[in-house]
């Protein structure tokens, strides 16, 4: 369910939707799948897929 949400900038001034474009990073780790997004304005979101 998680995987078919888009995800949203999370800076205070921002909430433009992040697309696989603005991926900058996809890493592996215990709690689950770290993407890293750089949006437009310049704020970085991490999301985690488990």
């Amino acid at each position: 369910m998680i995987e078919s949400l888009t995800p949203t900038c999370d800076s205070d001034d921002c909430d433009r939707p992040l697309s696989a474009e603005q991926r900058r990073i996809v890493y592996e780790s215990p709690g689950g799948t770290r993407h890293v997004y750089e949006c437009d304005c310049g704020a970085v979101t991490v999301t985690v897929h488990r």
